[in-house]
């Protein structure tokens, strides 16, 4: 793919001798996009820093061995945000994800300074969903009260297990005790708050699953995030892998956490996400429903559509790296714009993973295509039984959510 230049704010203006019509197509390349409007906009604010970093974790973190540059970091994040802010104009912020890392590493102090440049940047929602992810280990009521004093609405706390043991396979930082009582100063800090947590762990039983799944549904979180363990590539866990539960045993858990969340009065809405009514987490459904996210931070992506293309960006990923190109006034290290023959797989991905699907018009108001350019793999996954569809709503059915990679598949140009 071959990086492009930004757009500028003034593109696509002409001068009085072009008409309306003319205006519109002058600059068009042969094959470029038709979007009518423009999707939802996030703001995705990555933190790159951890205590440790864990063995299973593919994400953009870095042990904050000797502390790390707080002021200077915060001072990069408003100047990305102003050298992105062209490419966005005129736009409204619907949802902020603060994510890492750890980003409850931040003093209060800090994150009061993120949230007011952010509102003094951006157009923000008067209903912004502010969601803030913390780590257990890191939590301090009087910093958290602060933290929602400062604007974050939802926080995400990583819980991963209640188990010891498990936890201590897992590298993590916190204790069962303290999993639980971070739960305890976000249900009186935060009306609204994701738990997250793994399971199919190393030496993990059923009923162990079930233990930590029960202990969770206990503290009744708006919003449950269940994830099956991945060894992801270049990490301690694909170098050295541990014993994990077989796929039997894992298939048992995963009926376990549908029977379980269910019966508890969460729906589930995508492939790891449950939510009680009305508590489905609105960042995250953007993303999945294919709308575009503005990404500021070391290693941040974002994707942003114009009216005749759509664009993916990723910002510097050592923190070291980043920090100098912000201060160059260059923080983004690869930008390239997605082409048609992939922009019907890359829908796919995202809004395949939603339990309820897609209305069959989305795919064309994001894509800008029309839905008969992947007519043959929507065929194919139907007659396979991967597949529902009417002139209305496109899903995967129960079969197609089991082998949900191989209906995403599919649709590769």
């Amino acid at each position: 793919m071959i990086p492009i230049k930004p757009i500028a704010a003034d593109a696509g203006k002409t001068d009085a001798a072009r008409g309306p019509a003319q205006a519109a197509t002058a600059f068009l390349k042969p094959g470029a996009l038709q979007l009518a409007a423009l999707p939802p906009l996030s703001l995705y604010v990555h933190f790159p820093w951890c205590v440790r970093k864990c063995p299973y974790c593919d994400f953009n973190s870095h042990e904050a061995k000797d502390g790390f540059p707080e002021q200077a970091y915060l001072d990069a994040l408003r100047a990305d945000l102003e050298q992105a802010l062209p490419l966005i104009w005129g736009r409204k912020i619907y949802t902020v994800f603060i994510g890492g890392g750890t980003p409850s590493l931040m003093s209060a102090a800090g994150l009061d300074r993120l949230m007011s440049d952010i509102r003094s940047l951006l157009p923000l929602d008067g209903r912004a969903e502010i969601t803030m992810e913390a780590n257990p280990g890191t939590f301090e009521a009087d910093k958290f009260r602060s933290y929602r004093n400062s604007g974050v609405n939802r926080l995400s706390i990583g819980i991963q297990s209640f188990n010891p043991r498990h936890l201590a396979a897992l590298g993590r930082i916190h204790d069962g005790d303290e999993a639980r009582k971070a739960i305890e100063i976000a249900r009186a800090n935060f009306d609204n708050f994701n738990l997250d947590l793994m399971y199919a762990l190393p030496g993990q039983t059923l009923e162990e699953a079930e233990q930590d799944v029960a202990t969770a549904i206990g503290y009744a979180p708006p919003h449950l995030s269940l994830y099956h363990l991945t060894l992801e590539p270049n990490t301690y866990f694909a170098k050295f892998p541990p014993t994990v539960p077989d796929d039997d045993a894992s298939a048992e858990m995963q009926d376990m956490i549908a029977d379980r969340t269910r019966a508890a009065g969460y729906g589930q809405y995508e492939v790891s996400a449950y939510a009680q009514p009305g508590r489905r987490a609105r960042h995250n459904l953007n993303y999945w429903q294919f709308g575009d996210y503005l990404g500021i931070g070391a290693g941040a992506h974002s994707k942003l559509s114009f009216p005749h293309r759509i664009v993916r960006q990723m910002r510097y990923k050592q923190p070291k790296a980043y920090l100098d190109n912000v201060r160059a006034g260059a923080p983004v290290q690869e930008e390239f714009e997605v082409g048609r023959d992939d922009l019907g797989f890359e829908f796919m991905l995202n809004a395949l993973r939603l339990v309820d699907g897609f209305e069959v018009n989305l795919f064309a108001e994001r894509t800008g295509l029309l839905l008969n350019t992947v007519e043959r793999a929507l065929a194919e996954a139907e007659a396979k039984g991967l597949l529902y569809r009417d002139h209305r709503l496109i899903r995967p059915t129960e079969l197609g959510q089991r082998f949900l990679n191989d209906l995403q598949q599919m649709f590769l140009a």
